[in-house]
């Protein structure tokens, strides 16, 4: 199993301004990656899944692709 992100670059938050690091946890359909595919451990999945939709009603990212 893929060891997190978070826990391992020792990043505290989960920034919905970070678009870059939240790409990497989306699919190419613009869904969120379950646990198993994108590697976080449930805390910070929870709070990726949360950033990701933030993001997405701020208009950072987009609900679909284009």
């Amino acid at each position: 199993m893929k060891s997190c992100y978070f826990c391992a670059n020792d990043l505290s938050s989960v920034d919905y301004k970070q678009i870059q690091i939240l790409r990497r946890f989306v699919s190419s359909y613009m869904k969120i990656a379950p646990r198993k595919r994108s590697g976080l451990c449930a805390k910070h999945q929870r709070k990726a899944a949360k950033s990701v939709k933030q993001a997405r009603i701020a208009g950072l990212m987009a609900f679909v692709p284009k």
